[in-house]
């Protein structure tokens, strides 16, 4: 695999704005493959795309807000970046917005609003919403019956 090449194609994609290579490009840095790790570079990469409405760059670009890395920390950014991504389908991100709304960052907190968005990312596949959908059922949270049954298929 060569980083270094697919780098350089990327840049030229994302220069001629395709969203998708700014996007991976923001992702090269993100891990320094192909060019020197750089979280501002792809915190900017990223802010590019997501400003065009690229979910996978929201969903980034949030966890960069949430994570203090290439952006200030701002829990608020966060889950707003979050929000617009979730409301396109994207799975990581209504997990990220669940979370959120579990723990009231950046947003007030709200059990159903979490169960709702897990469940959203659990239809999806994603594991660790599928997990956090168990634990709703296993306590009896977010508006969901105790149900030690479910919970139980949902952690296999």
């Amino acid at each position: 695999k060569d980083y270094t090449e697919a780098a350089g194609l990327f840049r030229r994609a994302a220069d001629q704005v395709h969203l998708g290579a700014q996007y991976s490009l923001g992702g090269c840095y993100l891990d320094g493959l192909g060019v020197p790790q750089d979280d501002r570079e792809a915190a900017r990469l990223f802010r590019r795309a997501a400003n065009k409405r690229y979910p996978g760059a929201q969903h980034f670009l949030g966890k960069y807000h949430a994570d203090d890395r290439g952006v200030p920390q701002d829990d608020d950014e966060a889950a707003r970046l979050y929000r617009r991504a979730a409301e396109q389908g994207h799975a990581l991100a209504q997990f990220s917005l669940g979370q959120c709304q579990s723990q009231g960052k950046g947003v007030a907190q709200n059990d159903s609003e979490a169960a709702r968005l897990y469940h959203l990312a659990a239809e999806q596949g994603l594991a660790d919403a599928q997990f956090n959908v168990g634990v709703f059922c296993e306590h009896g949270r977010g508006g969901l019956p105790q149900d030690l049954g479910e919970a139980a298929r949902l952690f296999r």
